[in-house]
């Protein structure tokens, strides 16, 4: 990395279809300084989600990220210089510093972490997706011992992980993914009780197979016809826990969306609530309590895929969104 240098990746255009590459173009800036109460900061690790596709449709928990501006992006980040006493060089933060090398951020907009090897932990397990994980599946999805839970995305950063919490917790799990590959992965290796491949067509049909006892909890990633398909199959009084809805952030959504709403949810009293990890950031130092004696103790297990290049982001948010991926993807800087 240049240190005069900002290579920045610009969204230079809202796609109306499918996200391609000729949405984004690289380019070379100069260093910000930093005002008074910021922070400079150095990427290191870009966080790639689905968000980074809705974000682009109009505002969601955040500003919408706008035409021929810097393409909006959480990252782990190492302090340069610092206008705030609270932090100092060589701090690392997470923070939404953008698609490039450099940014200046307020220092109350930046989150200290711990130092730790490895550093990608930070972004994975230890970040949003394994705090999105934990406190959507165990603070809005409550599962019991003995449940069924079913979680779609399942190979993915949140999926993978909200899998394997609710094994800890002596769930029966199923999980929703896309390809044999995935859905061998997700039981041979991440201890999956059964796993639906969605591409096979049949999801309905498969998901009453794995789960011949109803489902009772459900975190859904996806919407669309796979929340449709679940929805048919909650037991009374299940819980769903609304984390995403990828299907419908790139391209055409499904024409009908999800039936049986209201109709289900009032027959077998559901409780469908959607949640922002953010709600639950209070309580976040428990929560990585226990996450960290999983990781340490062998029962999560930690799955990353890591690109490099900071030029090579815009092809890795469309492989994500196109399912390529398993557990978290991130850009190397």
């Amino acid at each position: 990395m240049n240190d005069t240098v900002n290579r920045q990746i610009l969204l230079v255009e809202k796609p109306t279809g499918k996200l391609g590459p000729e949405h984004f173009r690289l380019t070379k800036g100069t260093v910000p300084a930093p005002k008074d109460g910021e922070a400079l900061v150095r990427t290191r690790y870009i966080s790639l989600d689905a968000a980074n596709r809705a974000w682009m449709h109009g505002a969601t928990y955040r500003a919408a990220v706008e035409a021929n501006t810097v393409m909006a992006g959480g990252s782990i980040a190492e302090v340069v210089s610092s206008n705030d006493p609270s932090l100092k060089p060589g701090d690392i933060v997470f923070g939404d510093t953008g698609w490039q090398d450099y940014a200046a951020v307020p220092a109350k907009h930046l989150t200290k972490m711990p130092k730790l090897e490895p550093m990608t932990h930070l972004l994975s397990v230890y970040g949003i997706a394994g705090l999105t994980a934990y406190f959507g599946l165990l603070h809005v999805g409550k599962p019991k011992e003995g449940e069924t839970v079913v979680v779609s995305a399942a190979a993915g950063s949140v999926g993978s992980i909200v899998g394997q919490i609710a094994k800890i917790k002596g769930c029966r799990v199923v999980g929703i993914a896309g390809g044999k590959d995935k859905c061998h992965w997700l039981t041979s290796e991440l201890g999956f009780d059964a796993a639906v491949d969605y591409k096979d067509g049949a999801t309905y049909k498969a998901l009453r197979a794995a789960a011949p006892k109803g489902i009772d909890v459900y975190f859904d990633n996806v919407g669309g016809d796979i929340l449709e398909a679940c929805l048919a199959q909650m037991n009374n009084r299940g819980r769903i826990a609304c984390c995403g809805a990828i299907s419908q952030y790139d391209g055409v959504p499904s024409a009908h969306g999800p039936r049986g709403v209201p109709g289900l949810i009032v027959v077998k009293r559901l409780v469908m609530q959607g949640f922002i990890v953010m709600d639950y950031m209070d309580q976040s130092q428990a929560a990585l309590a226990d996450l960290q004696s999983w990781v340490s103790s062998g029962k999560l297990k930690v799955q990353e895929d890591v690109i490099a290049g900071i030029e090579n982001t815009p092809q890795a948010l469309i492989g994500l969104l196109a399912g390529e991926n398993r557990g978290k993807r991130m850009v190397k800087v």
